[in-house]
């Protein structure tokens, strides 16, 4: 069952005592970086990509990127759900081309001990695989070129979260999280990192993921360039998720390892948006050599990219970027009809699992506060309905609940009815609430939304109907 703890993590990271120790690599001379993206082996294609070229000092493109700001998303946890404590800043002198072809971010502090730094997203949150093929997401990167005492706190990345994180800030990990490439405290390694599932615990160990991590080939991390690619392999069966850098495979995690319903929810939304940052402070640099940073941490020693690229193999085309549709398409269902739950057109903070419920089927998994589904073009008819009803479940703790809500044509309109929810005994005890709803005729967007006072998940729906 899926749980959120009142500071959930995006990004909480591996803490293996098997994985830590580094391998050291005398040093290296930094590599030049590239002018352009590398053309992708035989029989890929590139679907997106960004060589950072540019003048120096100009941010990169706004057509590519969103620069997140501050200590969090709104309405998400604070410091990032992470622990980090830098402030990400949009001024080029944390975040800039540097004229040469390489996205720079760097972290600063002011005299008053304040850290600042960058994090950018890609625009597109549709990354993955067409219909039995594969899926590459790709970058060159020099990490912070800074080891030993003077790197204790650093932390840069390149990682991707699943769409559904968008706008609903609470839904980690289920919606999934691959960490490509990260880093911390200058060692000389590179760990890969699946979340998925349930926090704490659940299939992947949560907050720590299933993860490995191996030393870079040939010149360290720090003071060379590296190619950190992850695949996910839709044309063999069990699919597969690979790391790999300088095509080097370090880590891989098999669809067999894990719950077919963790697997479905994060693979079967959307896709993902690709994200670079560097990180001062928080869970993974501390749980190594906590706390940081220190007073002999150093500044100013920037993470360089070359390049960010996205291609895939076989299996037909990549869908074209997501695009809400103009119009809403012709259909939909009787309001009087049984409707199932997990027949949304859109949602936002939603997973599926299998129910234990009479009929068998699928259900909406916990869903808490700010979680959505809507129900295109449903027909209420003529003659008003005035009642809805809901089939939910709850294993909620004590103390925690929540209201189902009814919302026609748009979320932000006001609910024309709701109804309120507690633990019900378990997340499969079912029970059909009613509640009245004003009344309503012909056909409408039906959204159901879900509201609590508390971050913990608070219900899981089944289906629904409506009566005159």
């Amino acid at each position: 069952m899926r749980s959120r703890p009142n500071q959930p993590s995006t990004r909480r990271r591996t803490i293996l005592s098997a994985l830590l120790a580094p391998v050291l690599v005398v040093g290296a001379l930094t590599v030049a970086a590239e002018a352009s993206v590398p053309p992708p082996p035989a029989g890929w294609t590139t679907v997106w990509s960004d060589d950072f070229n540019g003048a120096g000092g100009s941010l990169p493109s706004s057509a590519n990127w969103i620069i997140d700001t501050g200590h969090g998303y709104p309405g998400g946890p604070g410091n990032w759900g992470t622990g980090e404590i830098q402030n990400y800043t949009n001024s080029p002198n944390n975040l800039s081309l540097d004229g040469a072809g390489n996205l720079k971010i760097t972290p600063l502090r002011d005299g008053a001990g304040n850290w600042t730094s960058a994090r950018i997203e890609t625009q597109r949150s549709d990354f993955k695989p067409p219909s039995g093929g594969t899926v590459a997401m790709e970058a060159r990167i020099q990490m912070p070129n800074v080891t030993g005492d003077a790197a204790l706190g650093y932390w840069p990345a390149f990682w991707a979260l699943g769409q559904p994180y968008r706008g609903n800030y609470w839904n980690w990990p289920g919606i999934g999280e691959f960490d490509i490439m990260e880093n911390v405290n200058g060692i000389n390694s590179v760990w890969g990192v699946l979340h998925c599932g349930v926090n704490p615990g659940g299939p992947c160990n949560e907050t720590s993921g299933i993860a490995n991590s191996r030393a870079c080939p040939g010149a360290s991390c720090q003071s060379a360039f590296h190619t950190y690619r992850f695949e996910w392999d839709t044309s063999i069966s069990p699919n597969q998720f690979r790391w790999y850098v300088d095509g080097q495979q370090f880590h891989s995690v098999s669809q067999g390892q894990l719950p077919a319903d963790t697997w479905n929810n994060m693979t079967s939304h959307a896709g993902y948006f690709l994200l670079l940052n560097l990180a001062i402070g928080g869970a993974f640099p501390d749980a190594l050599n906590g706390p940081t940073p220190r007073a002999s941490t150093v500044p100013g020693h920037p993470m360089l990219v070359d390049y960010v690229a996205v291609s895939t193999r076989g299996g037909g085309t990549t869908p074209p970027p997501t695009t809400p549709p103009t119009t809403p398409p012709p259909g939909g269902s009787s309001a009087y009809s049984t409707i199932q739950a997990e027949s949304y057109t859109q949602q936002g903070g939603t997973g599926v699992e299998t129910t234990t419920d009479s009929g068998g089927g699928q259900n909406l998994m916990q869903l808490g506060n700010g979680d959505w589904a809507m129900y295109r073009g449903i027909d209420f008819g003529s003659s008003a309905a005035r009642q809805f009803t809901g089939r939910v479940a709850s294993g909620a703790a004590g103390g925690v609940s929540g209201l189902v809500e009814v919302r026609l044509d748009s979320r932000s309109n006001a609910p024309i009815g709701s109804f309120a929810i507690a633990n019900t005994g378990g997340w499969q005890n079912w029970r059909s609430v009613p509640a009245n709803i004003t009344n309503v005729t012909g056909v409408h967007d039906v959204y159901l939304t879900f509201t609590s006072g508390q971050p913990a998940d608070f219900v899981n729906v089944n289906w629904f109907t409506f009566a005159h």
